[in-house]
């Protein structure tokens, strides 16, 4: 085994192996340590990719040139796009997948991966030497060297898993915990938060009533994750739709003082927008039954997974308490439904390039940021990996605005503002989000990731041949249609008045009833160009004028960016700052006024005397 790398990951979940990946695909020599092998890109909860916002995180990670659309769109069993009702902005891919094959596919492309080294091992401390990273220690005695060292521990610093009145140190689905590493990272200087999250049963397909559940069959014909993707992903199974009822309800209630939540067990703070069965009947006290999703885990096994359902009651009340629910009424229940706590840092204390403040060359990504998710998680792999990648280069880092992707929105977040319970990406935390759509994640974000040698040759002329096409639609747009009886006839269908001009096709895409399929179904100008495109000419004539108050918004916020402030600025004796304003500065050292301005405890008053101050040139 080599003792010197250029790199070494430390984990091999979501963050992990998109960071291994971007590493060793920009020629960077890379070691990525895992506790177990088995346990590699393992879906440990939901077995789905993407998701409201989180479909965004993917398309995004692909059009950089990472790894999890290929990656899904390889393994899926069901694909559908959630929010069809709503506007083209918060359209989300979301993908049930093949547990087992998204892990041995992954596996093997990490296996197969040019300049990557894989070993099983568990590690003890990073090793530090004049403030940069040197390398890290294993508990098993081994000593590697490395310039860069990203951490991607996910959930298993410290990890014990709690059943009612039962705990046991452990990692998600049974894998060992990291027990030593945490002691080196507070040794470092790290701030160490405490957090939970958890996961429901899983049950035998077998024993499900399924004649007293509503199907939910996945979409045909819709955009797949990856860009690269040329086939479009076949659905392959159905989940099914059921609810808690009353006596769940009554249950729950009933036994809620054996709850580890409520019973003081459970310290760790859980996800506010992920609660378990328990904590909704409690908190939405008024509701009397709440939805539950059954999804297969794989094509090769039984087990179903009960979203929707997670616990941490004992075992007895679980038994109870899902035998209460429609169809599952003699179910049979192969895994129980447990909570996990475990050790995570303050993101605060990282730069928006993923980098520690403190260690020059280390880097950290996903959970142990405080982020909930594999989505999260590997988009944060991506980043720190790709900068890890770029510091080791000696070249300029990436930092993504909130301008440019929900990545953007989420490292900002977690290094502006923090977070103090796990966070989740939502469409609601992007001011942009018209034009943060999946379908332009390419056009947003491709060139960013061909700049940095990720994204290959062959992905870079799929994207050129998109722009390409995205350019001949739109001069298509220019096309005049002559007034005659086919068009008066197709305006009568779509319910829209005939205009007093010919009109151009860009001004019969303005009107709300009529899209771009519809009138290239009966005139055929766009023919030859692929939906995708379509899609984003419609999309982009449709809200024109929205987007066009964004690009200004996003204009006004960009100067803000571009007033960088300096380091090493004294704001505890600043004067005219808060007192608040002086510590939350200090703390998150702010690279522009625009970050300056979001963290919380911050004020307007506040920004605008550190405006005043840089302009001064006191900074």
């Amino acid at each position: 085994m080599k003792r010197q790398f250029d790199a070494i990951v430390i984990g091999a979940g979501h963050a992990g192996c998109e960071s291994a990946l971007a590493l060793a695909r920009t020629g960077q020599k890379t070691l990525l340590l895992t506790l177990n092998l088995d346990s590699i890109g393992f879906l440990a909860c939901n077995p789905s990719i993407g998701g409201t916002a989180k479909g965004h995180l993917v398309c995004e990670i692909d059009a950089l040139g990472g790894e999890m659309g290929v990656n899904i769109d390889n393994t899926l069993i069901q694909i559908r796009m959630l929010n069809r009702s709503k506007g083209p902005a918060v359209y989300s891919l979301r993908a049930q997948a093949d547990k087992i094959q998204y892990h041995t596919r992954m596996k093997h492309v990490l296996e197969s991966q040019e300049n990557l080294w894989l070993k099983q091992a568990e590690v003890s401390e990073i090793l530090v030497e004049d403030g940069k990273v040197a390398g890290v220690l294993t508990a098993q005695g081994e000593t590697f060297e490395a310039k860069a060292v990203v951490v991607a521990t996910g959930v298993y610093l410290k990890s014990r898993i709690i059943i009612g009145q039962y705990t046991r140190e452990s990692g998600p689905n049974g894998f060992a915990p990291a027990t030593e590493l945490t002691a080196s990272l507070q040794k470092l200087g790290f701030n160490i938060f405490r957090f939970k999250t958890g996961t429901p049963a899983r049950v035998k397909g077998s024993t499900i009533d399924y004649s007293k559940l509503q199907v939910q069959t996945g979409d045909e014909d819709i955009q797949s994750f990856s860009f690269m993707t040329k086939d479009k992903p076949k659905n392959k199974a159905v989940c099914y739709l059921t609810a808690t009822t009353l006596e769940t309800k009554e249950i729950i209630k009933a036994n809620i003082d054996k709850a580890p939540l409520y019973c003081g067990l459970i310290k760790g703070v859980g996800p506010r927008y992920c609660p378990s069965i328990e904590d909704k009947i409690m908190r939405f006290a008024h509701k009397d039954t709440h939805q539950v999703f059954l999804e297969p885990e794989a094509l090769t096994t039984d087990e179903v997974y009960v979203q929707g359902v997670s616990t941490s009651m004992p075992v007895d009340v679980q038994e109870a308490m899902y035998h209460s629910i429609e169809g599952l009424e003699n179910v049979e229940i192969m895994r129980n439904a447990y909570a996990i706590e475990y050790d995570c840092i303050d993101s605060l204390q990282l730069k928006p390039t993923l980098e520690y403040k403190n260690v020059e060359g280390l880097f950290t990504a996903g959970q142990i940021n405080g982020t909930s998710g594999y989505e999260e998680a590997a988009a944060q792999g991506l980043i720190a990996g790709l900068n890890a990648s770029l510091y080791l280069r000696g070249k300029e880092q990436i930092v993504l605005g909130r301008n440019t992707s929900y990545i953007g929105v989420l490292i900002d977040d977690l290094v502006t503002k923090g977070t103090n319970e796990p966070y989740r990406m939502m469409t609601s935390r992007a001011e942009y989000r018209l034009w943060l759509r999946q379908d332009n994640a390419d056009v947003r974000l491709t060139e960013i990731g061909r700049s940095a040698g990720l994204v290959t040759d062959e992905r870079w002329q799929v994207f050129e041949e998109k722009r390409r096409n995205l350019e001949k639609a739109n001069e298509l747009l220019k096309t005049k249609i002559k007034i005659d009886d086919k068009l008066e006839a197709f305006l009568k269908v779509h319910n829209e008045n005939v205009p007093k001009q010919n009109p151009k096709v860009y001004e019969l895409l303005k009107r709300s009833n009529i899209n771009i399929f519809d009138l290239n179904a009966e005139y055929g100008f766009f023919d030859g160009l692929p939906a995708d495109v379509l899609e984003a000419v419609n999309t982009n004539v449709k809200y024109e004028g929205y987007l066009k108050q964004q690009e200004e918004d996003i204009a006004k916020m960009l100067k803000q960016e571009q007033a960088l402030i300096p380091e090493g600025i004294d704001y505890e004796n600043l004067k005219g700052l808060r007192l608040e304003a002086r510590q939350k500065l200090a703390q998150v050292q702010p690279r522009t006024i625009a970050q300056a301005s979001r963290i919380s405890g911050v004020s307007p008053a506040d920004i605008s005397i550190l405006i005043i101050y840089l302009k001064m040139g006191r900074g």
